[in-house]
């Protein structure tokens, strides 16, 4: 299908979700570069760890200020719209950035210069249809952070120990990728206005702030 194909941004209606494991609330995102003009379109279940495996430091790797979410009701529905929102910006078509992980997918639906286009044809699937747009994505985000914030405190607990078990042992090596992953999830909370200290120990907040 094609942005001139008999459905267009004028004419899309959202579709009965049905039953099964499609069913549900699903998201398309826009997410630019934060110091590059590229941008990823793609849809998922969860933003919040959609963006996570495409980047680490998502947090920083994207401007999350200027990303847009559109809320459907079915992943069939998100798929059907990043179809079309990205067909009509096929001429911006780019190669992905070098440090997205092949692992995660994240190596097709980039777009260059494609910005303005998008955030027009999303505002106008907002006013025709009434898909719910969630402007900027930092909002939506920061609320899907705080959501999960309950299991902070015993994992990074679980995380430091494991990180001081190994500094001495065998397992040296192991280090360095647990204390990554534990500071990108303390920076994220920190990132999005949320200070990881209300949720974390005494122990973990000593480390993240040395």
């Amino acid at each position: 299908m094609s942005p001139n194909d008999d459905q267009t941004f004028e004419d899309v209606r959202p579709r009965d979700p049905g039953v099964g494991p499609s069913r549900g609330r699903a998201f398309v995102y826009v997410m630019p570069c934060r110091y590059e003009d590229i941008l990823k379109v793609g849809f998922s279940r969860d933003p919040l760890d959609r963006f996570r495996a495409l980047h680490a430091r998502w947090f920083e790797f994207f401007d999350l200020d200027t990303g847009l979410l559109i809320e459907t009701d079915s992943v069939a529905d998100a798929r059907r719209l990043e179809t079309l929102l990205g067909e009509s910006v096929a001429a911006h078509s780019a190669p992905a950035p070098l440090v997205v992980p092949r692992l995660a997918a994240g190596h097709t639906e980039w777009y260059r210069g494609a910005y303005a286009p998008l955030a027009a044809s999303i505002e106008s699937l907002h006013v025709q249809h009434g898909y719910p747009i969630h402007r900027p994505a930092s909002v939506w985000l920061a609320h899907a952070l705080e959501q999960r914030a309950a299991v902070l405190y015993a994992w990074s607990a679980t995380q430091l120990d494991a990180i001081r078990a190994f500094e001495h042992g065998p397992s040296h090596d192991a280090v360095a990728p647990l204390a990554r992953t534990l500071r990108d999830t303390l920076d994220a909370y920190d990132a999005l206005g949320l200070p990881p200290e209300r949720w974390i120990g005494e122990d973990v907040r000593r480390w993240y702030r040395d």
